[in-house]
């Protein structure tokens, strides 16, 4: 079995990074990123300070993974909390250690950084995503609680909303 090499994304790396998140909207079955967008996330990876942190997994000389995360912060527990945005492999890297070694390096990265969490969500039909998850450890938060998001038009709409 080769070695998983994981690094924080740089500018060498970008190219690879957008490459496998476009990967991953075919995957869950999602539309690609515009190139707009892709610009946009690799101008916010490069940024001082970035938008958002991101390691790749190299394996035998090839990013065939990533993971991107970011901190929030809990009022209840004081402290912040690592959110793992994405977490995606290859098909063909997998079962060969690459996730685990990016989740690895995740939670390297909240206990380094004082987080007194990590989160991230999952699809519910994911079932190869809920298994790893299951085999960390990890523990699905109760059903209490529903995601929510405001994108796009509605986002615009709330903003203006505000006057009314």
């Amino acid at each position: 079995m080769s070695d998983t090499v994981i690094y924080p994304v740089s500018a060498a790396n970008v190219p690879a990074l957008n490459s496998l998140v476009e990967a991953l909207a075919e995957y869950e079955h999602l539309p690609p990123p515009s190139p707009e967008a892709r610009e946009r996330l690799s101008r916010d990876a490069l940024a001082n300070p970035p938008r958002f942190r991101s390691f790749v997994a190299g394996l035998d000389g090839k990013a065939v993974g990533y993971a991107i995360y970011f901190e929030t912060y809990s009022t209840f527990l004081a402290l912040p909390t690592l959110y793992l945005e994405d977490i995606f492999v290859l098909p063909e890297a997998r079962a060969k250690g690459v996730g685990g070694a990016l989740f690895r390096a995740c939670a390297a990265e909240a206990v380094r950084s004082g987080c007194g969490r990590m989160e991230w969500q999952v699809l519910r039909w994911n079932d190869l995503a809920l298994g790893f998850y299951d085999h960390l450890g990890a523990q699905p938060l109760h059903d209490d609680w529903k995601c929510y998001r405001l994108e796009g038009e509605s986002l615009t709409r709330c903003v203006a909303s505000a006057g009314a």
